[in-house]
This record gives structure tokens, sequence and C-alpha cells, in this order.
């Protein structure tokens, strides 16, 4: 059950690193931008469904100790990556709109 939580790193970084690469960009595709945002926010989705089935599993074996050890900062990690996803992507939105 480690993948769940390797898998959900690499899609959270992958959901900051896309809006950030859409803000940088200089090419004038939209589609290609808005493209990078679905996936952005998909990535970000995905991240935090994996760390459901985590708490899912958690529960399942009856691990209440590890559960109640990660429960707190799960929900907060997953908040500020939310956070951080969305505005990331809604600066994207506003960057094409100048261009």
């Amino acid at each position: 059950m480690a993948i769940l939580n390797l898998a959900s790193v690499i899609l959270g970084i992958i959901a900051l690193i896309l809006p950030v690469i859409n803000l940088l960009s200089t090419h004038k595709h939209k589609l290609k931008k808005i493209i990078l945002m679905l996936v952005s926010l998909s990535a970000c989705s995905i991240a935090i469904c994996f760390q459901l089935f985590y708490q899912h599993h958690l529960v399942k074996i009856q691990d209440w100790s590890a559960l109640m050890d990660v429960s707190g900062s799960t929900v907060l990690i997953s908040a500020i990556l939310l956070a951080l996803t969305v505005t990331l992507n809604i600066s994207s939105i506003f960057g094409m709109r100048e261009s």
C-alpha cells in the first residue's frame, strides 16, 4: 500500500508543476493550455483519491494508531494541494485572457 502514497506524492507534484509551466509558457495555443489545466486538476483529484484509498486500507486492517497518526496531516496536505492547484490554474486562466 506504500505505492498509493508514492503515487499520490508524484501526482501532487505534477498537479502543481503543470500550471506553473502553463504560466511560464509562451505558446499561444489555448487548447494546449486548457489540456494542461485539465491534466493538472485531474492529477490533484487522483492524488487526493489515493489518500482516501490509503485511509480506507488502514480502516480495513484496523490499524487505528496509524490512522490517528496520519489523518490530520493527510487532511492538511490535501487541502493545501487542492488550494494551490486551483489557485495556480485560475492564474493560468487569467494568463490566457491577457494573451
